[in-house]
């Protein structure tokens, strides 16, 4: 089997976890590469030394091997060649053949903005996919992927974040709570019990 090289893409840290976590564990448990790439530290969220050490914790448990960080103040991020050029420099140190990012359509600034931003730094890749957050709005998916096996281990990469578990802002609602009904919800579309859904940018499918 030949081996890929997966980039995920976030602004905050918890993004990827929520939104293509499954995905990912089931790739570097096959052996792929896999990289994340954060753009900021969120620090609105709490002390960015926390998140920081939240992130690198989940990481272990996706099985990525590095960690690119942006270097932006939470809800700072902004379209301009500084952001794109960023992001082309991990793509070209990384050299993926699969892109996972955040949605365009979000009521979050810092995931709208990356994605646009994304769009022109990913121009020459062939595989990019966009997932879902608590925030994104209009999602209408393309892809499944069943992450049956690897929910749980998806939920303890969450759980890493513990400064965010609550911070739904739906009292008494955790992300846990979300992402599972999430994953129920996206997995009856799909067809299976859970899966994660992704709307995809472009995808090639090697015959």
């Amino acid at each position: 089997m030949q081996k890929a090289t997966i980039l995920a893409i976030g602004a905050h840290p918890d993004d990827i976890e929520f939104g293509c976590g499954g995905t990912l564990i089931k790739y570097s448990e096959r052996g792929h590469r896999l990289f994340l790439s954060i753009m900021t530290e969120g620090g609105l969220g709490a002390e960015t030394t926390t998140r920081v050490e939240e992130q690198l914790a989940s990481k272990a448990i996706l099985g990525a091997e590095d960690i690119f960080w942006g270097g932006y103040e939470d809800t700072h991020l902004v379209v301009d060649i500084e952001l794109i050029g960023k992001i082309e420099k991990v793509i070209k140190k990384v050299k993926p053949d699969f892109i996972f990012c955040n949605f365009p359509e979000d009521t979050h600034q810092d995931h709208r903005h990356l994605s646009q931003a994304i769009m022109s730094a990913t121009r020459y890749i062939r595989n990019v996919l966009f997932f879902e957050g608590p925030t994104t709005q209009h999602f209408e998916p393309h892809v499944f992927v069943d992450i049956s096996d690897t929910l749980d281990k998806k939920i303890k990469a969450l759980q890493a974040h513990r400064s965010q578990v609550m911070k739904t802002n739906i009292e008494d609602l955790s992300i846990v709570e979300v992402a599972r009904s999430s994953a129920n919800f996206r997995g009856i579309q799909g067809r299976v019990k859970y899966a994660e859904a992704f709307h995809s940018l472009r995808l090639f499918i090697n015959i």
